[in-house]
């Protein structure tokens, strides 16, 4: 099943301070992300201690935190190296 994706506005934010290769890793990903969330070299899973939140990696040290808005809708929350998991 394919998602539409809609990004927040810190997603927006933070996905500007990304490094120029990283954006294109992120776009090259988004791909994969859009056709199958839980394609293995994502390593999708929900965030621990949430019931909504979702984290997949972009790369060994990128992750995407996301939430399901309906079964057709994925809202991308954040990107950013894998501290970002610490705001949460």
């Amino acid at each position: 099943m394919k998602y539409q994706i809609i990004f927040s506005k810190g997603f927006k934010k933070s996905f500007q301070k990304l490094e120029s290769s990283e954006r294109r890793i992120f776009y090259a990903k988004l791909n994969l992300f859009v056709d199958n969330h839980q394609h293995p070299s994502l390593r999708t899973k929900k965030i621990q201690g949430s019931d909504i939140l979702f984290e997949s990696s972009i790369n060994m040290s990128i992750r995407v935190i996301w939430i399901f808005k309906d079964d057709h809708l994925i809202l991308m929350l954040d990107i950013g190296h894998h501290d970002i998991l610490k705001k949460i």
